[in-house]
């Protein structure tokens, strides 16, 4: 068997990874892989481990077990060369208090070998970020745009954003996904992304994960996802908890409604429809998409999901 070739390899895959705060679990056993170019999406309520992950993925923390791979190499051992191609923007943005965004750009161009400075001042231009007010008196949403802006500029390969939108208003937000992600995108830079605004990046990532309770419960082509759930609603079901009420088909969640029940099914395809037509003897079922969101709630259950 030949040897992989370079763009074979993720740029961001993750092994059997466990991290452990105490006895704590944090992540267990978790696997996944980011592709080259791809909008990543990882999805999760607050304490499902996204940080962790990314904290891991980034060489800012050596996991329980298991490894982080940036790169293709080992990500805790090998931070200082990966970081040099890697922009992030923390949840929390953190920098000098009494500096000011054009200090802490000439500060970083110091850093890197390739600098955008034009982009600099476009995007702070472009989010209203004034560059000469000390950072410590700038709104969240501010803080966030100069992290942004400074970790764009030396041209990266791979940007992870932690909840990037926490803090920005409704105009900042939709210039950051319009604007920048999906230029990046078309430039085949790698996002990894964590975010509680699922309607926000639902028409931009190609690849959704999603963590419950510190482990992975779903990776795949958001287009896959959106194909196998679906919402049924058929005119009658009889006792929709009876052991086969709803085979063939597999059902994450069930309600009663006043005008019968719904539910929604994770392999959802047409021949499944008609063997459960045939076998419950239906001639009219209601079938409907679902959002990523609705998908989330259903996966990591509403009673979890809501924070």
């Amino acid at each position: 068997m030949s040897a992989a070739q370079p763009e074979e390899v993720p740029v961001i895959a993750v092994e059997g990874l466990s991290v452990r705060y105490g006895r704590t679990p944090a992540l267990e056993d978790v696997s996944l892989s980011v592709p080259r170019g791809s909008i990543y999406a990882l999805l999760g309520r607050n304490g499902a481990g996204k940080s962790s992950l990314v904290r891991c993925v980034l060489g800012q923390q050596k996991p329980t077990r298991g490894r982080a791979r940036l790169f293709g190499e080992d990500a805790w051992s090998s931070r200082r060369r990966a970081m040099t191609r890697v922009g992030v923007v923390p949840e929390e943005p953190d920098a000098p208090p009494e500096m000011t965004a054009r200090d802490l750009a000439a500060f970083c161009r110091r850093l890197y070998p390739v600098w955008d400075a034009a982009s600099v001042d476009a995007r702070l231009h472009r989010f209203g970020v004034p560059q000469d007010v000390p950072f410590a008196r700038l709104s969240k949403g501010q803080k966030g745009a100069v992290m942004l802006a400074l970790c764009l500029a030396p041209r990266p390969d791979v940007l992870v954003l932690d909840d990037p939108t926490l803090g920005l208003d409704v105009v900042a937000r939709r210039a950051l996904y319009d604007e920048l992600i999906t230029d990046l995108a078309d430039r085949g830079v790698t996002v990894l992304v964590t975010t509680h605004d699922l309607s926000g990046i639902e028409g931009l990532a190609s690849r959704v994960a999603m963590l419950r309770g510190s482990r992975l419960v779903l990776d795949e082509e958001q287009e896959d996802l959106k194909t196998r759930f679906r919402r049924l609603r058929p005119s009658s079901v009889g006792r929709a908890h009876e052991p086969g009420a709803w085979a063939p088909f597999d059902t994450v969640t069930i309600r009663h409604r006043d005008w019968g029940d719904e539910a929604v099914v994770s392999n959802f395809d047409d021949a499944r429809l008609e063997a459960f037509r045939a076998t419950r003897g239906l001639s009219d079922v209601e079938v409907g998409s679902l959002s990523l969101e609705e998908i989330f709630l259903a996966v990591v259950g509403e009673a979890e999901a809501t924070s």
